[in-house]
């Protein structure tokens, strides 16, 4: 039995032939499969950012998997964060077997095994390049938003920043910023006379909210060298893009981390990049897997600074997509702002589960092909209800499609093979030692150094300089005045003052006592 040539014809009008795209699989309908790879998204519309959703097991990371090689193919650099470590092997060519050639045969699509140009990256250093970030680049509002800061502590913190730029005190890790903390509700207490005051309580908050994130692994991701988000945007010389993988297996108890990361490059690649509007190809594209870690407690603050710059970064060539069981998991905010939807296979167990399954089918387009609801409960592995913007900017009509297989391999890579990578990678050199050159810990010791040394040599000049003279005090006696005074020198005295009165009596014709001789 052969699909539906009107639901075949509506495909095609859908995704016409021709345009550079990227392929996602062959139309299904009524448990008939096309045969003809035509439903894809339009390289030229991968910045509208996308969702890529569906139940444990249903096939989202092929998916992403398969997007992204062939993004690298067309020469887009792509980011990947691998929160389960099964994506690295993008790096090697994939295998043919039975379930490729079936799935090749049945969606038409002329299956090629290939490998692409792999990056592999680590907040901790472990299983790729270390990733760094000073927190002077962060600044004050994304900081504020990631230690989760009121509007008063907030304030405070830009008050602490503000006064580093003034006094030339870089703030490159953690611990320059707490050194910074102590001193100014210490000994530099005075100094913030001309910036307001700050109360111990909220340097408190800071310093508390500051060792949580380190007890995520913060102490490392914050400092030097800092990563060159130029090293996400290198093309190959055979003109394929570079595929970044983020292995996070070591983080899924950590999320509060991993969001900071996100939030830091995005926010960084905002403010770097040029304002480019609509592109042939996208200059970048990011594949967040289980995107509920960032979302899950995240505060307020944190979650209207992801939507503005998701936003945003779409002029400046960039495109995001998240990659998550359910459509809920992304706020409604954020999930106003994808325009292609992926959605592989949702179960409907319990009432909660009913309940997501209608919102999540109320958001498609309206079709006369499909029952949305129905569809979305009986989806293969490998298969998707399908949804993209045009190059209109029209979304498409939803079409279940089953999807191709990735040309690389469905599987992670071995740990003698990854070993074998980190070890040859020139990027994993380039950041594999930490920097600690002079920054702002560094020189609030010195000068608090600098001030005692001065002290004690103060303290020594008053101990070794003589007494002042009390105003109405003799001053002591000379060795000359202390002679004069001996009774010796008073005795001689005596005597030479009888002698010389004896002998002018004597020449005035008059004893000693007092009787002229006759």
């Amino acid at each position: 039995m052969a699909i539906d040539k009107a639901v075949l014809e509506a495909a095609r009008a859908a995704f016409p032939a021709g345009s550079a795209a990227v392929t996602l699989g062959a139309v299904v309908h009524d448990s008939q499969c096309g045969g003809e790879p035509i439903v894809g998204i339009p390289l030229s519309m991968m910045n509208r950012h996308g969702l890529i959703a569906g139940a444990t097991g249903t096939g989202k990371t092929k998916t992403l998997q398969l997007i992204a090689e062939q993004l690298s193919a067309a020469g887009v650099p792509v980011f990947l964060a691998d929160i389960k470590g099964d994506v690295s092997g993008i790096a090697t060519a994939g295998v043919a077997n039975d379930r490729v050639t079936s799935r090749a045969k049945d969606t038409g699509y002329d299956w090629k095994p290939a490998g692409y140009p792999a990056e592999f990256l680590s907040l901790t250093g472990t299983k790729g390049a270390q990733l760094r970030a000073t927190v002077s680049s962060f600044g004050p509002l994304l900081l504020a938003k990631v230690l989760n800061l009121n509007d008063t502590q907030s304030s405070v913190l830009s008050l602490v920043f503000k006064y580093c730029d003034d006094k030339g005190l870089l703030l490159l890790d953690l611990s320059d910023l707490r050194a910074v903390l102590q001193h100014l509700t210490g000994d530099g207490a005075d100094e913030l006379a001309d910036y307001g005051g700050m109360s111990k309580q909220t340097v408190g908050v800071l310093l508390r909210e500051m060792v949580e994130l380190e007890q995520q692994g913060a102490d490392k991701f914050f400092g030097e060298p800092q990563f060159e988000l130029a090293d996400l945007m290198h093309v190959s010389s055979d003109g394929r893009g570079a595929v970044s993988v983020l292995e996070l297996q070591d983080m899924q108890d950590r999320p509060a981390l991993f969001s900071t990361f996100m939030l830091w490059m995005l926010a960084t690649l905002y403010h770097d990049l040029p304002e480019v509007g609509d592109v042939d190809k996208p200059k970048l594209v990011f594949f967040f897997d289980e995107a509920h870690l960032i979302f899950d407690d995240a505060s307020k603050a944190l979650l209207d600074q992801i939507e503005q710059v998701v936003r945003l970064i779409r002029s400046k060539g960039v495109g995001v997509f998240f990659i998550t069981q359910s459509p809920k998991d992304v706020p409604a905010t954020v999930l106003g702002q994808l325009g292609h939807r992926v959605q592989h296979a949702l179960r409907a167990f319990t009432p909660d589960d009913e309940k997501a399954l209608k919102a999540a089918a109320r958001t498609f387009p309206k079709t006369k092909f499909y029952d949305i609801e129905e569809t979305l409960t009986t989806l293969g592995i490998g298969e998707a209800l399908v949804t993209v913007l045009s190059p209109s900017g029209v979304p498409t009509p939803p079409f279940a499609t089953r999807l191709i297989p990735p040309a690389s391999r469905m599987g992670p890579l071995t740990d003698d093979e990854m070993h074998q990578r980190l070890a040859s990678s020139a990027q994993v050199r380039k950041y594999a030692t930490a920097v600690d050159r002079e920054s702002a810990r560094e020189m609030l010791t010195e000068r608090a150094a600098a001030g005692a040394r001065a002290a004690q040599g103060d303290a020594e000049g008053a101990a070794e300089a003589p007494a002042p003279a009390t105003r109405g005090a003799k001053a002591p006696p000379t060795a000359f005045e202390q002679v004069l005074k001996s009774p010796v020198t008073r005795t001689v005295a005596g005597v030479v003052a009888r002698g010389l009165m004896g002998a002018l009596l004597g020449s005035l014709g008059m004893s000693a006592t007092g009787r002229r001789r006759r």
